[in-house]
């Protein structure tokens, strides 16, 4: 039934696809789709503007107009779902795949010595396996006091000492704020905070404007698990270089 009421609008041309204001919609109103932020359904907007906040870019306005009217037990079943859609995912995740299982390796100086002379300089810093956020379990015994590296993954692509310059002694854990579901991340994160007793913080992300979803998805889980924890942002070029490292 359509009454006249206040919901989101969406300015797609300031819309970059960060993702930072899905996790903001309680209702799950919000997805990212084909790189735009999209509602799903007008019957799960509210309209109170929860998540304009959260957008950098001013693209979220509250507008009064015919639309949808607002429902309540739609959303429940749309949350409901969700929270499937998570499990399911978890589940796979946990099937056993090799790429899953967590290592940690222990490097020594016979290894860097027994490397040819053209590899001496380029030895691995990895500690540990896997990487990437989705595969790692906030009670991954690699995560006890680290100090925790958070990587956009076009990062170590881009700057040419990524190894030397950020990964060493860190535990690192990497993904793609634009394209993966940042409200998940903020869940892990917030785990991870409150029980892995982290050290520090570094953030590095590229300077594209939906890397910036990566430092918002820190900050939050750091702010949801109270935890007061040093948090360093670094900004690379996509030439390579360091624009920008500041403790917060």
């Amino acid at each position: 039934m359509k009454v006249m009421r206040k919901i989101i609008e969406i300015d797609e041309e300031n819309c970059d696809g960060c993702g930072q204001c899905v996790p903001g919609c309680a209702e799950g109103a919000l997805e990212i789709i084909d790189g735009k932020a999209k509602v799903v359904a007008e019957v799960f907007c509210d309209g109170l503007g929860a998540c304009i906040g959260e957008c950098p870019n001013d693209a979220l306005t509250i507008v009064e107009r015919e639309a949808d009217e607002f429902d309540e037990e739609a959303v429940e079943e749309r949350l409901a779902e969700l929270d499937k859609e998570k499990t399911s995912d978890k589940a796979e995740m946990a099937c056993g795949c090799p790429s899953s299982q967590m290592q940690s390796f222990i490097s020594t100086t016979c290894e860097g010595a027994n490397q040819p002379a053209a590899f001496a300089s380029t030895e691995s810093a990895l500690a540990h396996w896997p990487v990437q956020i989705n595969l790692i379990p906030p009670h991954a015994p690699f995560l006890k006091n680290a100090d925790l590296l958070v990587v956009a993954d076009c990062a170590p692509i881009a700057f040419p000492d990524f190894h030397g310059r950020f990964l060493k002694d860190k535990v690192v854990m990497m993904g793609c704020p634009k394209f993966d579901d940042a409200e998940a991340y903020i869940d892990k994160f917030t785990q991870l905070f409150s029980t892995a007793g982290v050290k520090s913080v570094t953030t590095v992300v590229m300077e594209v404007p939906c890397c910036s979803g990566m430092p918002f998805i820190v900050k939050k889980a750091l702010e949801n698990s109270g935890k007061d924890v040093p948090l360093t942002e670094v900004v690379i070029s996509t030439r390579g270089k360091i624009l920008e490292e500041r403790l917060t």
